[in-house]
């Protein structure tokens, strides 16, 4: 969408605050969609759930390249959002599931990680597309993939090691949590001053992340003076460095978790910020490109981390309703930044240097709430962090 966003503005005569309100759509219904997604998941299983959810967005990625107008636009967006809400819990589910405790940041770091190889193909492939048929063949041509892969998921995807007797040596319940364990409510999560530090550091972080992903070809195009190919081959390069933080940061959850496991966090986001300022300050495209390799790097580091956490130390029959929990306030921050940033460049008349600015001082945010993601235990759950 960031990518093809600047041909649907043109071709729809859209402001920068129209842009912002099409992103942040979207993310309101993914918002929306996070805690109930995971009840779902946590009730019917993830296999239903994430093949529900693949359907239904492969869907509405068709339809966004059939929209003629800009309230037409909203509203496939919104039900996009609502639709492709489903899968993160059901995905987090699937890993806590199946993989045991030491193993599961390395496991949700190559999950991550596939989101950015999704956004390093992007940019040359909505490139190539618009400049050959236009921003609407980028969504149509998206609806044979997403439908091709309904069946591969649901005759692969098991909601239970217990389910595939060959890989039952695989079943992590050996700790006294059971795949029987009672659920916990998402009323009890949000008592949790861990799990509200971590939802405080998601949500600062998310608000630099998507003000940087959705923007970064508006501003190589419009700040940077790069043409439509330059910019789909650089908008890349930083997605790529995001892949690459994603697996570094599972890693080096697995290895700190039990003893400090919010340095890692705490620390990448600090590198993250300085990333980002030297970005703005850049003499060149070419520059600020490469700083903001850097960014993506540290920042998928933190997020990593974040994003990890309620896998760990939250039981495997919550896990959809944590990671809903945590994932609504990521989307919500998702849903303003986008707003947030068109504001800021309707009135200052383009000045990307402040938006970074204001990243920047989101990032440090975040360094700071991840600070304070500490302890051995989560109070009223009493799940020990092994």
């Amino acid at each position: 969408m960031a990518s093809a966003l600047p041909f649907i503005a043109e071709d729809l005569h859209l402001s920068s605050l129209a842009l912002g309100s099409v992103l942040s759509v979207f993310f309101a219904g993914y918002a929306l969609m996070q805690v109930p997604g995971g009840m779902v998941a946590d009730r019917l299983g993830a296999r239903r759930t994430v093949t529900v959810a693949l359907v239904a967005w492969s869907l509405f990625t068709a339809a966004t390249g059939l929209v003629k107008s800009f309230s037409a636009m909203l509203v496939v967006r919104a039900l996009f959002g609502l639709s492709e809400g489903l899968f993160p819990p059901a995905a987090a589910k699937t890993i806590a599931t199946w993989f045991p405790r030491q193993e599961v940041g390395r496991a949700n770091g190559i999950k991550l990680a596939a989101t950015q190889l999704g956004l390093v193909l992007a940019p040359p492939f909505a490139a190539t597309l618009t400049l050959a048929w236009g921003w609407q063949s980028v969504f149509l041509s998206l609806l044979l993939p997403g439908l091709i892969l309904v069946p591969i998921i649901w005759s692969i995807l098991k909601d239970s090691p217990t389910q595939v007797p060959t890989r039952g040596d695989l079943t992590k319940w050996e700790g006294g949590e059971g795949p029987h364990e009672k659920p916990v409510a998402a009323t009890q999560l949000v008592k949790i001053p861990m799990i509200l530090w971590c939802c405080a550091a998601l949500f600062a972080a998310s608000l630099a992340t998507w003000g940087l992903m959705n923007w970064l070809p508006i501003y190589l195009l419009q700040a940077r003076g790069f043409g439509v190919a330059k910019m789909g081959l650089f908008t890349s390069l930083p997605f790529f460095a995001g892949g690459l933080g994603y697996l570094s940061g599972g890693y080096l959850t697995d290895r700190y978790f039990n003893r400090r496991p919010h340095a890692p966090i705490v620390l990448s986001l600090a590198a993250a910020a300085l990333s980002t300022y030297l970005a703005a300050i850049a003499p060149s495209g070419e520059w600020a490109v490469l700083c903001l390799v850097a960014a993506f790097f540290f920042l998928c580091i933190g997020l990593s981390g974040l994003f990890t956490f309620p896998l760990i130390v939250v039981p495997t029959g919550s896990v959809g309703v944590a990671y809903g929990v945590v994932g609504t306030c990521s989307q919500l921050a998702a849903l303003a930044s986008p707003i947030l940033v068109g504001y800021v460049l309707d009135v200052t008349h383009g000045n990307f240097k402040l938006v970074f600015y204001c990243l920047v001082s989101s990032l440090l945010t975040a360094s700071f709430a991840a600070t304070q993601i500490k302890g051995s235990k989560l109070g009223p759950i009493a799940v020990a962090i092994r």
